[in-house]
């Protein structure tokens, strides 16, 4: 356990080695306690919550552990590589108090206003549309030509976004989660963002975009863009980690993919064991404490970056292992007053996604073994970088 009197070892949450396997540095950080020393980025530390009741009890408590990183971002300078994931923006991740009850208020609106049974059937006919330029290929890899191309074209319908801008936003939110290029990549996500805005208030429609424009709250130009950035970052990037993540566990766990050749497709309980086990966002909830603060034995400095393990809070050794299936008490859609507002919308699109893929393609085959499957570096999310399968060659529909 650490006090203020020592400088602990920070456990890496970038590189190569924290990408392969995650699970080893979260079993590292439990000789820690609830809370862990890490650093995020080359000489930027933080701490990260793996306790799941204490993650909870920091949700819960946005007064103590508020959304407000402006100490914190003069100190790192502009070049920190997960500035962009982390600076203040004005929307409904990072402010706090009647701000974000406006902001949230606007999106958790607009999204009840998409009917699920459209939604549902835009995800299924973009997946096929997908699906039929590869299935006469006998190959594919289900990142670059499925999973990461689906939720830019539910998203772009969405929000009535033309396909040159959404291709912006995809580029520049890819490289902010990967924290590689991040500075260049904020740059591009502001641009489409602006001129997604300006394209709506010319040509509104019956879309998510046009729908918070007109929203009593009456955000102007400059809200309703980083309003856009928080959806396209939840809709986009994590929403491809939580398809593919799920087809991998399918296509290698005997508990699921036993199933799959007799015509029971269990998506659902996959998605669940996923968003328990391997969250496609697997820390962050960024909070900066306002004055130093001792919490569950640790001391916590003012303004400085406490980070929930969505993760490692998820399998934390103290809590009884429970049947997972149609289990939803994980948190992986956050907690609290930041709860993300679209998680139906995320269960709805991924599980879309893959039951079309499995009734197309039902003999699925990893065309590598999983432990050879490569995953992308950063701290925040876990994706994979690519995901080979082979099938026999399908025709079109």
């Amino acid at each position: 356990m650490t006090t203020e009197h020592t400088a602990p070892e920070r456990i890496p949450l970038y590189g190569p080695d924290f990408a392969r396997d995650p699970r080893a540095a979260y079993a590292r950080m439990r000789a820690h306690g609830d809370l862990a020393p890490v650093e995020l980025a080359p000489g930027v530390p933080a701490t990260l919550v793996i306790g799941y009741e204490a993650a909870l009890e920091i949700l819960r408590d946005p007064e103590t552990f508020p959304r407000c990183s402006e100490v914190w971002e003069e100190e790192v300078g502009p070049g920190c590589p997960v500035l962009p994931m982390m600076m203040a923006r004005p929307n409904a991740l990072f402010t706090n108090g009647s701000v974000h009850a406006r902001l949230r208020s606007v999106i958790v609106d607009s999204l009840d206003r998409v009917d699920p049974a459209w939604l549902r059937d835009h995800v299924e006919t973009s997946a096929d549309t997908l699906i039929d330029r590869f299935a006469a290929d006998g190959k594919a890899d289900l990142i670059g030509q499925y999973a990461r191309t689906l939720p830019l074209l539910v998203f772009n319908e969405m929000f009535g976004c033309p396909r040159d801008i959404g291709d912006k936003l995809v580029r520049g939110m890819s490289a902010i989660f990967d924290a590689v290029s991040a500075e260049e990549g904020n740059a591009l996500l502001t641009e489409a963002t602006g001129e997604l805005v300006a394209c709506k208030r010319r040509k509104p429609g019956a879309d998510v975009t046009s729908w918070m424009m007109r929203h009593p709250a009456g955000l102007d130009d400059h809200e309703m863009a980083h309003q856009l950035t928080l959806l396209v970052g939840a809709g986009t990037e994590p929403e491809q980690n939580l398809i593919a993540n799920g087809i991998l566990l399918l296509l290698s766990d005997d508990r699921f993919g036993g199933d799959l050749s007799g015509g029971s497709m269990p998506v659902e309980d996959a998605l669940d064991e996923i968003l328990w086990t391997d969250p496609p966002m697997a820390n962050y909830g960024t909070t900066f404490p306002r004055r130093d603060l001792d919490f569950r034995g640790h001391r916590l400095p003012a303004h400085q970056p406490v980070l929930i393990s969505y993760a490692a809070a998820n399998t934390d050794p103290s809590r009884a292992a429970a049947d997972r299936k149609g289990n939803r008490a994980h948190l992986s859609f956050a907690g609290g007053p930041h709860t993300c507002p679209a998680k139906s919308h995320s269960r709805l699109i991924a599980s879309a996604a893959i039951e079309v893929l499995l009734d197309r393609l039902p003999d699925l085959d990893l065309a590598v073994p999983g432990d050879a499957l490569e995953w992308r570096p950063g701290p925040f999310h876990r994706a994979l970088a690519a995901l080979p399968v082979t099938f026999p060659p399908a025709g079109a529909r």
